[in-house]
């Protein structure tokens, strides 16, 4: 009898297949370059390298301290590990972490030994990515990278194709395309093929999974689903629109420290309502959040000090700043000292955002603000608030995982989500408040007004979530 089988077997089978040829092959491509022949390639690492040990053990201890877990958590299981040679050495580690019976109230020494459950129910074990930055001869380590999911078996993916063949198309599909069509239609999405469009599709589908697992855990009243960017991977998205930089603690110097607020924080505050915030402004796909978040803070301060509130030159930054890397990513902390440098900014106007780097185009005749120093703000968030009122909008930043869907209301992911110390995007904080009792910052974005609210995005405050305490900057203007 002939058996005919459809493209669909045939891709699985074929999937199928090269899984088994790489978990033959694995074995014998440890410490072989991943790309042969290419310099300062990722190579594969054994699993016992007493470097590669140490790196997890860095990871774990960043895993716990981010985590707002009860119990501490350890690694059980090293599933692969490479590594590349970046100014130091950069780990890309896939592990399988569980849930040991130690609280950490109870454990002084975060390094001690902890049993995991026995019961492996309880143990919630989950795999995870992480990717870690090493610098030996400073003695310094980063965690760049936290990525994890719980290790439940997977099922079979369900394919969904757009239905222009005589397949009788089901209910969930029809929906899912529905949507699908009213986002291209909504944000004027056009793709190249349609292999592209079903692999949109499949995008588009998985993302809509992952705001309703964040809608389902959010302890705010936040909403999330289908945004702009429903159709690119978590991958994808990072590289267009975040800011890797931000989360590199050794690349940011130290700035000197603000004088603190003469008076108390008051109930909320809102500099849109007092003429110190322009216009919501769009980066476009740059990950230039950094001008933008720097640029806000000084037509904040020129306000402050003229009454004129002036839309100041992101591309500028993107073209002139020596000191960052364009649409690459950038620290307000280099941009303040780069803007001395140069003298000032221009207007958006006389120097307009183009999203990409351009020859430097700055003319110092068409100066119209200048700052004379910067200062890094202090960590509690009520002086933070304390000191945005008295001295205007400030620079700060933030771990955007949830942003991707979010569509109104006070965001409060778990901490797992939103890990404060990876930190990947640059933001403007306006204001604060209060929403039904739930405390807020009013965060002015750069995504454009279509995103959010009308451009805004309100983050539960009081807890440093989302690292959104920790990198608090403003420019001076004597």
């Amino acid at each position: 009898m002939e058996v005919q089988l459809s493209r669909c077997h045939l891709v699985i089978a074929c999937f199928v297949l090269a899984v088994v040829c790489s978990a033959r092959a694995l074995e014998d491509d440890l410490d072989r370059p991943l790309i042969p022949g290419a310099p300062g390639a990722p190579v594969r690492l054994s699993l016992t390298d007493p470097e590669l040990m140490k790196a997890v053990k860095f990871a774990e201890e960043r895993y716990n301290v981010g985590s707002n877990g009860l119990h501490i958590r350890r690694v059980s299981k090293i599933i692969s590990a490479s590594k590349q040679l970046v100014k130091g050495v950069r780990y890309s580690i896939t592990v399988e972490i569980g849930r040991t019976q130690c609280k950490k109230s109870e454990v002084l020494d975060i390094s001690e030994a902890c049993e995991f459950f026995p019961e492996s129910h309880k143990q919630k074990t989950e795999v995870c990515l992480f990717e870690v930055w090493d610098i030996p001869w400073q003695n310094k380590s980063t965690l760049l990278k936290q990525k994890c999911q719980p290790a439940v078996p997977k099922e079979t993916p369900k394919i969904v194709r757009i239905p222009l063949s005589k397949d009788k198309p089901t209910k969930e599909s029809l929906e899912l395309l529905t949507m699908f069509k009213d986002f291209m239609v909504k944000y004027n999405r056009t793709y190249s093929s349609q292999e592209e469009a079903e692999k949109r599709l499949h995008i588009f589908q998985k993302n809509l999974k992952t705001a309703e697992t964040l809608q389902s855990l959010d302890q705010g009243t936040a909403e999330y689903g289908v945004t702009k960017f429903s159709d690119l991977t978590e991958d994808e998205f990072r590289m267009m629109y975040l800011n890797p930089m931000l989360s590199q603690w050794s690349l940011q110097k130290k700035m000197k420290p603000a004088a603190p607020a003469s008076k108390a924080a008051p109930e909320s505050w809102d500099w849109r309502e007092h003429g110190a915030v322009s216009p919501v402004k769009n980066q476009g796909m740059c990950g230039s959040c950094w001008a933008f978040s720097v640029t806000g803070n000084i037509e904040g301060q020129w306000f402050k000090k003229t009454g004129q509130l002036l839309s100041l030159s992101e591309q500028e930054l993107v073209d002139c700043d020596k000191l960052d890397q364009a649409c690459g990513g950038g620290l307000p902390s280099n941009a303040y000292e780069a803007i001395e440098t140069l003298g000032g900014l221009e207007t958006e106007t006389d120097y307009s955002y183009t999203g990409h780097k351009q020859r430097c185009g700055f003319s110092t005749g068409k100066v119209v603000a200048y700052i004379n120093s910067s200062v890094e703000l202090p960590k509690e968030e009520n002086d933070i608030a304390a000191w945005l009122v008295e001295n205007g909008p400030v620079s700060a930043a933030l771990n955007a995982f949830a942003m991707q869907f979010y569509r109104k209301g006070i965001s409060h992911p778990l901490k797992i989500f939103c890990n404060p110390w990876m930190i990947d995007h640059a933001v403007l904080l306006v204001g604060y408040g209060e929403r039904n009792g739930i405390p807020f910052w009013t965060i002015k974005n750069s995504w454009g007004e279509d995103y959010g609210e009308q451009g805004y995005y309100y983050l539960y405050r009081g807890s440093g979530l989302c690292g959104i305490n920790k990198m608090c900057s403003s420019a001076l203007v004597n």
